[in-house]
């Protein structure tokens, strides 16, 4: 992976979401939503269990079919494509509750997050850039996923998608059910990866840490945006120190 600090991205718009709603059966999940990404930065989407925030990754990543709306990314629409080929293009999902194949090696688990890509050599440079991130990954590597701890089966979640040379990473809860300093741990990491240039959208409970690294972020109340502004900003907002910060 080559090097690129976020500071020099030229703060482009890469990932921009028009009215998105989706719906399950009668009840609307997620009520016509707008987000912008841009270039190099970390966007925290944060809210309440249940606010919509995973539903509304689902439908960036195809996973779930939106009943409207627009996913632009670098301006072609998202929307009508296959959850492959939105992966082959560069937006890649860690799914909430990490999803490794337990009864696979932490090596094969990342060989899989490589499978849309044919440059051998360019693979096995950013598998060493995964081990040098995490680097209990690669002291383990022959071991089976199953064996991991809950913490370190999330940075081989992270790592298979890294594999796949996102554009822009999408995290589903990435800390939840781990102890402090793992999250701690985890949180370092997104803002490593951040470093080189990569995009994040970041969806968490954990409103405070999230927002402490984010550029930017938004707050979602039952399937609608109702704040948005720097992360620095909302982490201030007296409604959102009320709500979620227990102020």
């Amino acid at each position: 992976m080559s090097e690129q600090a976020a500071s020099t991205a030229n703060n482009k718009e890469i990932l921009r979401i028009d009215d998105l709603a989706v719906s399950y059966g009668h009840i609307e999940a997620v009520k016509g939503i707008n987000l912008s990404l841009k270039q190099g930065e970390i966007t925290a989407l944060v809210g309440a269990n249940g606010a919509g925030k995973s539903t509304a990754l689902l439908a960036i990543s195809g996973l779930v079919k939106a009943s409207r709306g627009k996913v632009l990314f670098n301006g072609e629409d998202l929307i009508q494509w296959s959850p492959h080929r939105i992966v082959a293009g560069g937006v890649v999902q860690v799914a909430e509750g990490r999803a490794t194949l337990t009864t696979l090696t932490i090596e094969e688990n990342l060989a899989l997050g490589a499978y849309t890509r044919k440059d051998k050599a360019g693979v096995a440079r950013d598998l060493e850039w995964v081990y040098s991130l995490f680097p209990v990954l690669k002291q383990r590597a022959s071991g089976l996923a199953g064996n991991l701890s809950g913490g370190e089966q999330q940075m081989l979640a992270i790592g298979r998608a890294l594999m796949a040379q996102p554009k822009v990473l999408l995290l589903d809860e990435p800390s939840m059910g781990l102890a402090p300093l793992i999250i701690q741990e985890i949180f370092r990491i997104v803002q490593e990866i951040n470093k080189t240039g990569m995009t994040v959208l970041l969806v968490e409970q954990n409103v405070r840490q999230a927002l402490r690294i984010a550029q930017r972020g938004y707050v979602l109340e039952t399937g609608k945006i109702v704040l948005e502004d720097s992360g620095a900003n909302l982490l201030h907002n007296p409604k959102v120190v009320e709500a979620y910060l227990g102020g």
